[in-house]
């Protein structure tokens, strides 16, 4: 499964050209896109495994910043399902990390104000300042990234529901479970709150196929 993740261009940065690439850096990489796909999948116990493999192997550098981008890697992965903002890992590597990473994790905390957005990867910069959220979407071609920039601006306020449709379109599409289910799940709550019960029961059914409900109690 290939994930495009601004955190990986990042932790890669520099290795097309030039002298080989680091065992640790190639093995570092694997295991993490191994743990991002398990996440999104919803297999606890294989993404566990994984990223404790990247944990080590970007801790064999003895510096902050390769394990700053692991951990931030792992962190845009459950923002995009709408779990944890402040990425508690990442923080004590902070101090020691470089100023992209520390600007990656105040946009994934949405620490907005202030944020030199140049330090961001390309296709994340707009999402601070967008003034028409679904536009700034469309940008991002990426799916994981484009679902990250989508659960920072719902919490921020400023998705529309056509922007949740679309991160739910997202995530199906690339038949991601566990950020489909924190969407779908998300999307139903509000539709009852807004006193859209058919649209909630629709919602509902969804997220009985994603979990083999319907098919169990036949």
């Amino acid at each position: 499964m290939r994930l495009k993740t601004a955190c990986f261009a990042l932790l890669l940065a520099g290795c097309a050209g030039g002298p080989p690439v680091p065992d640790w850096q190639v093995n570092a990489h694997g295991a993490l896109a191994a743990h991002t796909a398990a996440w999104l999948a919803g297999r606890d116990r294989v993404a566990a495994h994984e990223i404790a493999i990247a944990r080590r192997e970007a801790g064999r550098t003895g510096s902050a910043e390769p394990l700053a981008r692991v951990e931030l890697t792992a962190c845009a992965a459950r923002v995009a399902s709408l779990d944890e903002a402040d990425c508690p890992a990442v923080q004590p590597l902070l101090r020691d990390a470089g100023a992209e990473s520390r600007a990656y994790a105040d946009y994934l905390a949405g620490r907005w104000e202030g944020l030199d957005r140049e330090k961001l990867p390309p296709a994340q910069r707009g999402v601070p300042v967008a003034a028409d959220a679904l536009a700034q979407l469309r940008t991002i071609e990426d799916p994981l990234s484009r679902l990250v920039a989508a659960a920072l601006l719902l919490r921020a306020g400023r998705l529309p529901p056509a922007g949740i449709e679309w991160a739910i379109d997202t995530a199906a599409a690339q038949g991601w479970r566990r950020p489909l289910l924190a969407w779908l799940g998300f999307d139903r709550d509000r539709r009852l709150a807004g006193g859209d019960p058919e649209g909630a029961a629709e919602r509902q059914r969804r997220i009985d196929y994603v979990l083999g409900s319907s098919l169990n109690a036949r």
